[in-house]
């Protein structure tokens, strides 16, 4: 159940309903606004909810989508969206296997939320924290992307197993068949495209290099956009808006270095982001925010190097060591290709989830 995500998200159907599917389960994908109809086993069931806007997201479009759950009358219930909480235990209560899939620390999110007003920030990530505790001790379990998310549910619930959202095997032999040549000097970052995503300092960082930076996603707020593009290192962008999966492909097999410069956020610096594994997927080469979270990764593994992210200075000279230590750069992705096809993988994740959910339904 989402009611939040796309339909067609690459962690609920690519690999979580594709791989439940394939391993013999009856799933039903229950999204708002979306076409009916199967896919890789996959049944895509739609609600309608008309308008926009985060009210009707968490209000109309969730209770839209449990309503429309319901019907299926399903043994197990996997929902993805903070919002959806709220049906959790009325789930329970009938009797059936409830899974909360938590893609984010969201009491630490709720911190740098630019539209909920500073002063309220706190005192509303801790009423949540609380309230998602409350629920999580209540269900049959939760599942989510990082050892430290969870630690913080296994306080409240001890069925708690980590699904990180390592990329798929299947994309990675799509990339290797695709015809196209790495673009010397191409930099490239895909993903939304929000201030804290560093997306201002990595155009700023555009001024001082000779390279060509490709930008893909959506802008939120749609000024920021405004404000970017004003920047002197915007004549060096290549926006390409919002793009597919076989798009994103085409950017990854033709950059030459990757970008996940994320600002130094509550959430982000326990995060998994999984742009740094698509670019160890695709064997090239990258330059990562400095946390030490990352930088432990890194180093263990060799695949990248790091930077200041609220230094756009600190971030061309990171990209420009890469373009000026060709063999060392070539290297450095060869790296990240190897740990991505021994850790850091989808297959691997599956069976966790397979196993996860044997668990429950037998409990």
């Amino acid at each position: 159940m989402t009611s939040a995500h796309p339909v067609y998200d690459i962690r609920i159907y690519h690999k979580e309903c594709c791989s439940l599917a394939k391993l013999g389960y009856e799933v039903y994908l229950v999204a708002p606004n979306c076409k009916e109809e199967v896919n890789n086993g996959v049944h895509i069931v739609s609600t309608t909810v008309e308008g926009n806007g985060r009210f009707n997201r968490m209000w109309k479009k969730g209770r839209a989508v449990y309503k429309k759950a319901i019907e299926i009358d399903a043994d197990v219930y996997h929902f993805h969206d903070p919002e959806l909480l709220r049906f959790a235990l009325r789930l329970k209560r009938k009797g059936k296997v409830v899974i909360y899939d938590a893609h984010e620390d969201v009491p630490k999110q709720i911190l740098d939320k630019h539209w909920i007003p500073r002063f309220a920030r706190k005192f509303i990530s801790f009423s949540f924290g609380r309230y998602e505790r409350f629920v999580a001790k209540r269900i049959s379990g939760v599942i989510s992307v990082t050892e430290t998310i969870c630690k913080r549910f296994k306080l409240a619930n001890p069925r708690v197993e980590m699904v990180a959202n390592y990329p798929l095997m299947l994309e990675t032999k799509a990339l290797r068949e695709i015809e196209e040549e790495v673009v010397e000097g191409r930099v490239a970052y895909v993903g939304g495209l929000f201030p804290t995503r560093g997306v201002k300092e990595l155009v700023q960082a555009m001024e001082y290099l000779d390279a060509e930076l490709v930008l893909a996603g959506t802008f939120s707020p749609p000024e920021f956009q405004e404000e970017v593009s004003k920047l002197k290192g915007w004549e060096k962008v290549d926006y390409r808006g919002q793009v597919s999966r076989e798009e994103l492909l085409h950017i990854l097999k033709s950059t030459h270095i990757g970008m996940v410069t994320l600002h130094p956020t509550a959430s982000y610096k326990e995060a998994l982001p999984i742009k740094m594994f698509e670019y160890m997927s695709a064997g090239i080469p990258f330059v990562a925010s400095n946390f030490p979270f990352w930088k432990e990764i890194i180093d263990a593994e060799n695949c990248g190097i790091v930077a200041d992210p609220l230094s756009p200075v600190d971030i061309a000279k990171a990209i420009q060591w890469l373009f000026e230590h060709p063999e060392r750069a070539k290297s450095i992705g060869n790296n990240g290709y190897k740990a991505f096809m021994t850790k850091y993988n989808w297959d691997k994740e599956e069976e966790k989830l397979h196993a996860f959910y044997k668990r429950l339904i037998h409990a």
